[in-house]
């Protein structure tokens, strides 16, 4: 007997390109005895809406069509309540921008993608929650802030529709004003808070950020930590000299590098700051980060 799927699908990711290839692809999932109902987001956030709804309804099984920004959404829609029934499934079509997610497992993007739910492949893996002063959210990947998150925020808000030479003209000024400063954390009830100045810090789930970047290349989705990535104050030029090693996973070998799996991150932040998580922009004032261990099944 066939799986059956809710595809919830961001028409717009990639510039309409979901949308167009979607059908090829379903028609190769129900070849293979899985079929899928499709749910399309008309605004930013209906994917969170979409999948509480289904999952209310008893819908466990679920399809990520579109972006990182897809699945982080449709994550938000089952989470708290998945906590306390049973664990859902969630599959990935990355038919836009890309998925970082799927990059710890395989360099193929949707094919893989399709590849998994073709083989009923399926892992455990953790959801990471954070608490801030307004509410809660969810995510799988990682929350960076500091310089990758000033990146982000700059391009989507100024350049978002440059494509890449937006992004390398976010990266330009972001280095222009290189603002290195403190964010107060404490991890697993350590003593004192870290106030130390950085150049950016990262929460992370799974390895890979914004397609090829290996932030965190200790991380795995099921461990039951955090992987924490700390950069301190390297200067402008240090910062372009060891920008491959941000792809390889070699930065965190600078001797102003430090990286620790944790359970638990407190923060002690002044006011919201701009952060990225699983590729959305976000200002929030984060209080504290946990783990939800195994929480979520993933295509992959």
């Amino acid at each position: 007997m066939g799986l059956n799927y809710l595809a919830i699908v961001n028409p717009a990711a990639g510039g309409g390109r979901s949308r167009r290839l979607l059908g090829p692809a379903l028609d190769r999932l129900k070849a293979g005895d899985i079929a899928v109902t499709v749910a399309e987001t008309r605004a930013p956030g209906e994917a969170t809406e979409i999948a509480r709804e289904a999952y209310g309804r008893g819908v466990r099984n679920f399809i990520a069509v579109g972006g990182d920004g897809t699945s982080y959404e449709i994550v938000n829609g089952l989470y708290p309540q998945a906590l306390v029934a049973e664990r859902p499934t969630l599959g990935f079509l990355p038919l836009g921008t890309g998925n970082s997610f799927l990059r710890d497992f395989s360099n193929l993007g949707v094919e893989y993608g399709i590849e998994s739910l073709l083989a009923h492949r399926s892992r455990v893996c953790d959801v990471m929650r954070l608490r801030h002063r307004t509410g809660v959210i969810h995510f799988i990947n990682l929350l960076s802030m500091g310089f990758s998150a000033d990146v982000a925020t700059l391009r989507a808000r100024r350049f978002s529709s440059w494509g890449e030479l937006g992004y390398q003209a976010s990266i330009l000024l972001t280095l222009a004003r290189f603002n290195r400063r403190p964010f107060p954390v404490r991890v697993d009830g350590a003593e004192d808070f870290d106030s130390r100045r950085c150049l950016f810090l990262t929460f992370n789930n799974s390895k890979f950020t914004g397609g090829t970047m290996m932030i965190a290349p200790k991380a795995e989705i099921n461990d039951g930590l955090v992987e924490y990535v700390r950069w301190g104050p390297i200067g402008r030029l240090g910062l372009i000299r060891n920008l491959p090693g941000l792809y390889d996973g070699t930065h965190i070998e600078h001797p102003l590098a430090e990286h620790t799996g944790a359970q638990r991150i407190e923060f002690k932040l002044d006011a919201p700051v701009d952060v990225m998580v699983d590729g959305e922009v976000l200002t929030l004032h984060c209080e504290e980060l946990d783990v939800l261990p195994g929480a979520l099944n993933v295509v992959a």
